[in-house]
């Protein structure tokens, strides 16, 4: 009985500890803003490059057919071929998903930019809080007297 509570009371502390609720806010935060990116590539940006190319930018219909089955009659789309088991090369969908991995990857990178501009610019407000802050230096000639007044006092002792 005593290794099961000690067992659960160890869960428990695990289970609490900052890192791992921090590791699940993480993952939680990170996939609600993966939609938000998905979302930015797909209804935003994409229909964007679609506009400036003058047509559609979707390759998902585009695909080789290596092998048919014997004796197939029917339609020659994808998801046709492919229920009657043909060998179907999809190098559209490839390339569909390929350019918006691309763009999620460039829009991720100027976020993380921005952020970490952010961030670099608050540590320099801070440094310059922390310099304005601090008395300046005495000149080198108010120092250099000081250190005479010094020793003459010591000679003087």
């Amino acid at each position: 009985m005593s290794k099961t509570r000690g067992f659960l009371q160890e869960f428990q502390e695990f289970a609490v500890k900052g890192n791992m609720i921090d590791l699940a806010v993480g993952v939680i935060i990170g996939a609600a803003f993966g939609k938000i990116i998905d979302s930015l590539v797909s209804d935003v940006i994409m229909p964007t490059v679609n506009f400036i190319l003058g047509g559609e930018v979707d390759f998902t219909n585009k695909f080789f057919v290596l092998r048919v089955p014997e004796g197939y009659t029917g339609e020659r789309t994808a998801g046709a071929l492919s229920e009657a088991g043909a060998v179907v090369l999809y190098w559209g969908n490839f390339i569909t998903v390929l350019i918006n991995f691309i763009l999620l990857a460039f829009v991720v990178f100027c976020l993380v930019k921005a952020v970490n501009a952010a961030r670099r610019n608050l540590a320099r407000r801070e440094e310059e809080a922390e310099v304005a802050a601090e008395p300046a230096p005495d000149p080198a000639d108010v120092a250099l007297l000081r250190e005479i007044r010094d020793l003459l006092s010591r000679q003087q002792q």
